[in-house]
């Protein structure tokens, strides 16, 4: 089924379309093949950007906050590049180029989750405990891309490259996949130390 991608804030795109028509900004980013590329270039598919801050927490389900929009950058027919947009004290600004696995990884798995059965609205999710980004498909597709947490049939997909032992592309319920990372987080008490 199609993906409901959400609307980015007017003032998120224009940072970024900015950001991209500024040959000083796009010379001096620290992504060689956007540097040696004229474009043009177009900014597509914007995601929102949520952080789990602790996915240890007892204190109920893990919270998700929005740290920002990425938007896939095309030159031509191929993805060479990813922009973001970061929410300040004076509004959305531009942040970073960006460019590597992570966006090669972010293009396959919406397109593995286009052919899922069920519609779902895409955002990204990052995991800094452990180094971690899924594409988060969310099943609501009426809900703000800026808003909410996870959602009982919420499925994350962890993208390339994923920490050892989590398979990358493979999309899991978002309940069972944070309970293996909160497993993982969560060490044994070595033999013969207090409990």
């Amino acid at each position: 089924m199609p993906l409901h991608v959400p609307q980015a804030p007017a003032p998120a795109l224009r940072s970024v379309l900015t950001a991209l028509d500024s040959p000083t900004a796009v010379r001096e980013a620290r992504t060689p093949v956007l540097s040696t590329l004229t474009g043009p270039f177009e900014p597509e598919l914007p995601l929102p950007v949520h952080v789990l801050d602790d996915i240890t927490t007892a204190d109920g389900p893990p919270t998700t906050r929005l740290t920002g929009w990425r938007f896939l950058i095309r030159d031509g027919d191929r993805t060479v590049a990813a922009a973001e947009a970061m929410l300040t004290a004076d509004g959305w600004a531009f942040s970073h180029f960006s460019e590597g696995p992570y966006v090669s990884s972010a293009e396959l798995a919406l397109s593995q989750a286009e052919s899922l059965p069920s519609a779902y609205q895409p955002r990204l999710l990052s995991i800094p405990e452990l180094y971690m980004v899924t594409l988060w498909l969310h099943g609501d597709l009426t809900a703000d891309g800026a808003e909410g947490g996870l959602g009982a049939g919420d499925l994350l997909v962890p993208l390339a490259p994923a920490p050892p032992g989590i398979a990358p592309h493979r999309a899991h319920g978002a309940t069972d996949l944070l309970s293996v990372l909160t497993h993982r987080l969560t060490r044994a008490p070595l033999l013969g130390s207090p409990a």
